[in-house]
């Protein structure tokens, strides 16, 4: 670390390290050896910014309450909390955060999406899909409800 007094990068000592901006940092207190003086640092992790790439070849930076917000309606009236939505959607942004790319598709962000609310309920998971596949008939609606009905069937058979 660079001694911002003196400009010696090669002799400091950690003097106390503390958590800091509720444990999203560490507050390092450091001695330069080549002038003797006292400074303080602040280390932090640095965020990839993720961007979304729109269908239409858009690009608009990742904001993940426009996922708990799509949850939110395709949920309405079901017997899921607005926490676990907020955790589906940490959980879709970790997901695509871990990949280290800086841009994730709509599509796929809108399969996390659904992937997850499948597993926690089937109605909200249909809503979000016919929204998010376009579904322009009931047929689409149907086909859906058969493959959900299929795969409960399947699970109850093992």
């Amino acid at each position: 670390m660079k001694c911002p007094y003196c400009g010696d990068s090669n002799r400091d000592q950690v003097l106390e390290t503390r958590s800091a901006l509720d444990g999203a940092a560490i507050k390092r207190r450091r001695l330069c050896h080549g002038c003797g003086r006292r400074f303080t640092t602040v280390e932090e992790v640095a965020e990839l910014e993720l961007y979304v790439v729109k269908s239409d070849g858009r690009r608009e930076p990742f904001d993940r309450n426009k996922i708990v917000r799509g949850m939110k309606l395709a949920a309405t009236g079901r017997p899921i909390g607005i926490e676990a939505l907020e955790e589906m959607a940490e959980d879709v942004q970790r997901v695509l955060t871990n990949r280290m790319e800086r841009e994730a598709g709509s599509q796929e962000i809108g399969t996390l999406v659904m992937e997850r609310l499948r597993k926690v309920d089937h109605v909200a998971y249909v809503r979000f899909a016919s929204v998010y596949l376009q579904f322009e008939d009931a047929a689409e609606f149907r086909d859906i409800a058969d493959k959900l009905r299929e795969r409960r069937e399947r699970s109850a058979r093992c």
